[in-house]
């Protein structure tokens, strides 16, 4: 079997709602993994595309966070009616989801605008 072009992680930690950081799992990340999958599978890419979930990225104030590799494209606020366009545009067509995707500056930094402090 030839390995996969594309590997989607998408965050699934869930804390409690007290918690001082939010969590994936309370913004629909698993709404938004099912949704990834199925778009996958319309799309025939079922098995050149793998969608798993995936612990705490520590992109916790991105929620729901998906990354994508090769490339490691960090996606931030994506919400399960976005799977199709990720699918479409960035696995199919080459082109990453602007909109969509976080900057250099807020993944694996504590200099990010949306990070508490």
């Amino acid at each position: 079997m030839p390995s996969f072009a594309h590997h989607l992680f998408v965050c699934q930690n869930e804390r409690d709602a007290t918690a001082a950081r939010p969590s994936c799992a309370h913004a629909d990340s698993h709404k938004l993994r099912d949704a990834l999958k199925d778009a996958v599978k319309k799309a025939g890419l079922k098995h050149r595309v793998r969608v798993n979930g995936a612990g705490c990225l520590d992109q916790c104030e991105h929620a729901a966070v998906a990354v994508v590799y090769p490339g490691a494209v960090w996606y931030g606020f994506v919400h399960p009616q976005d799977a199709e366009e990720i699918v479409q545009e960035h696995l199919i067509a080459g082109r990453p989801v602007e909109r969509l995707r976080l900057p250099e500056g807020c993944v694996n930094t504590g200099q990010c605008p949306h990070r508490r402090p």
